[in-house]
């Protein structure tokens, strides 16, 4: 840091949805801001559905608005079990009218979501962007000295890492990981279908993971098929008629003939949690404080969970004379932060390994708790509510 550093409350280092999402709400709070990502064209395909309280958080910034027609309503979802063992659980269907809602949320491409956060941060005047990435991260007494890979200087009294899985953020805030290899792969693409979707997002449990299908905007949906590593590449390597047709088969052609788009991924499936959630005046958010696989639509609703709480705490700092980077505000979003990555994690691990188990009396124990959920109103109400937001980070 020198003379010629430019000090921020806030700088906040990536530029992906959970990224652009805290530096817009730290902004909107009031706080100088610093924003440190290289704008590039979004190339992926992928979608993401945005629960409850995501929306809302998103309506607040003024994000929504700008994407919400890109989106399709996620009405009812639906759980069948496919695995074809000797038990099976009964299939379950939540449906959001039964807890007072029009909708769950939405499901939308992050191509559209990206070009929204990217349109707002653009309007925000305490916003200052740098299109680049950071070579250097120093964290200091006072602040955090960042070079970017220009050559600028920048110091901010709090950095939030949004840099994701290798963060470089996390690295230099000395932040150990622990992760584990889940030896499973996701496949996510997008279909067409000839029938309509009616809103209704369907998971089937096969014996290697969930396979669900996602209402789109139209005849539409994005597919998330989970299942072993060699599995995985199998079906990357189908050409579109192929995967097409295997697509069908695997939602039992519940919508009708299914036509694959152009454009699809494959990407191995870990779960990866951080020693701590900030240290030495950095605040990770979104992968770089937590991976998880596409089960229960719950990484990027945590990742703009963790955007909205560094967002709160340290904008609730500065307007108190706080130093937003100090260790007793770190430890608040340490707070805010564990009980819910914790119990995310824990409950998406659980629900992946009683799929995944052949053990007769685990099979028997997961199709008597589906049961459960299925018959039991105020369980699945409950259940409901918390997949949505935790109960402690509800919002009304």
């Amino acid at each position: 840091m020198n003379d010629a550093s430019q000090l921020y409350d806030a700088a906040v280092i990536g530029g992906g949805p959970a990224g652009l999402t805290a530096a817009i709400a730290l902004a909107a709070t009031g706080a100088k801001t610093a924003l440190l990502a290289r704008r590039v064209p979004y190339a992926d395909n992928r979608t993401t559905a945005l629960l409850g309280a995501s929306t809302y958080l998103l309506e607040r910034l003024d994000v929504w608005s700008r994407c919400r027609d890109k989106a399709a309503a996620l009405r009812t979802m639906r759980l069948v079990d496919d695995t074809g063992r000797l038990i099976r659980a009964p299939e379950v269907r939540f449906t959001s009218e039964e807890i007072g809602l029009e909708q769950f949320g939405y499901n939308i491409d992050n191509r559209s979501l990206m070009v929204a956060l990217e349109e707002r941060a653009a309007g925000l005047s305490n916003l200052t962007r740098f299109d680049d990435e950071a070579a250097t991260i120093d964290p200091r007494d006072a602040a955090v000295a960042v070079r970017t890979g220009k050559g600028e200087q920048l110091a901010a009294r709090l950095v939030i890492g949004a840099d994701g899985r290798q963060s470089p953020s996390r690295e230099a805030a000395g932040i150990g990981i622990s992760r584990r290899d889940l030896h499973q792969s996701a496949l996510t693409f997008n279909i067409t279908h000839s029938r309509p979707h009616n809103g209704i997002s369907t998971e089937f449990h096969t014996s290697q993971g969930p396979c669900v299908f996602v209402p789109l905007p139209g005849n539409r949906c994005s597919v998330v098929w989970v299942s072993g590593t060699r599995e995985a590449e199998r079906l990357m390597s189908l050409s579109d008629d192929e995967l097409s047709e295997a697509a069908e088969r695997q939602s039992h052609s519940i919508l009708g003939r299914v036509q694959v788009e152009a454009g699809r991924n494959v990407f191995p499936l870990t779960i990866e949690r951080p020693d701590q959630f900030a240290r030495h005046r950095v605040a990770l958010v979104g992968e770089s404080a937590h991976v998880v696989p596409p089960i229960g639509a719950q990484g990027l609703n945590m990742g703009l969970r963790d955007a909205a709480d560094i967002a709160d705490i340290a904008g609730s700092a500065i307007s108190l004379g706080e130093d937003p980077g100090s260790p007793a505000v770190l430890a608040r979003y340490q707070s805010a932060r564990r009980a819910d990555v914790a119990s995310r994690l824990i409950a998406i691990d659980v629900a992946n390994r009683s799929l995944l188990s052949a053990f007769l009396p685990l099979q028997s124990l997961r199709a008597a708790g589906m049961h459960l959920l299925g018959s039991f109103g105020p369980l699945r109400r409950l259940a409901m509510r918390e997949g949505l937001a935790p109960t402690w980070k509800r919002v009304s």
